[in-house]
């Protein structure tokens, strides 16, 4: 997988683990009422953002009636409304909305992932199902890699499941590892002693250079809606991540959808 495309067209066909292709299939089959003249993807949700992005976005997992409806992360649900709305004010996608892989939709500097690609049920992986789903991670951290200066955390899971992921991916991780907290900050250096994987293409820790990771909570509607986590610390968190990454601030036109 010498490519981000090559990499997605592999997710979008793994059948790793069972409890979640049976989840992920009857969520398509059985469908939500109001979404029944759709064709739910009902995959793994492969990442969504631009070859060459500086900047990553990393969620949970797809919800059953959001990604795993349209196929594209933060897609069709209320999390990636928030989302999305708070990126496109800062500049960084090109919509305040997020309703199907055909909408249009583009990222600036920005890709968005999740350590599990699979729709869980109740919107909980087991950590056998996280575990099997990283390699996944590794391998987009490693061809992002290059570019990559900054990482948006959603969450105490993406937390604790992105940081082996960036070991792997050829980073040095502080021990003990950092603690997840809405606000916490940390530079990941390469690693010492990384070096090229073996595979052709970018290997663990070849041409890395440092990466800043983001703790913020999650866009879930319990954080949302009870207002533990408001758009401004969304915007806040996200606007200290580009500037990082180097994508510079733009406003959207005059007359633009807020």
């Amino acid at each position: 997988m010498n490519s981000l495309s090559e990499l997605d067209a592999r997710i979008s066909g793994c059948a790793a683990c069972p409890r979640l292709v049976a989840w992920r299939e009857e969520v398509g089959r059985v469908k939500r009422a109001a979404y029944m003249d759709w064709t739910y993807w009902a995959r793994p949700v492969p990442g969504f953002g631009p070859a060459d992005a500086s900047m990553l976005v990393i969620g949970l997992a797809p919800a059953a009636h959001g990604g795993n409806r349209t196929g594209r992360m933060f897609t069709g649900d209320r999390s990636g409304d928030v989302l999305y709305k708070a990126m496109y004010e800062l500049g960084l996608a090109s919509s305040p909305l997020a309703v199907s892989m055909d909408d249009g939709l583009t990222l600036r500097g920005v890709r968005v992932t999740s350590p599990v690609h699979c729709a869980p049920p109740e919107n909980k992986p087991t950590p056998g199902e996280r575990d099997m789903c990283r390699p996944w991670l590794v391998r987009e951290l490693e061809l992002l890699g290059p570019r990559l200066r900054s990482a948006v955390i959603l969450g105490a899971f993406g937390w604790q499941a992105a940081l082996p992921a960036f070991t792997a991916a050829g980073w040095s991780v502080p021990k003990p590892r950092p603690r997840f907290a809405h606000g916490t900050r940390v530079t990941l250096e390469r690693a010492e002693d990384s070096g090229h994987s073996g595979h052709s293409g970018p290997g663990p820790g070849l041409g890395l250079g440092p990466v800043t990771l983001y703790g913020c909570f999650h866009v879930s509607q319990r954080n949302t809606f009870t207002g533990r986590l408001t758009p401004d610390m969304l915007k806040d968190v996200l606007r200290d991540a580009a500037g990082e990454a180097g994508i510079s601030p733009y406003a959207p036109p005059d007359g633009a959808p807020q």
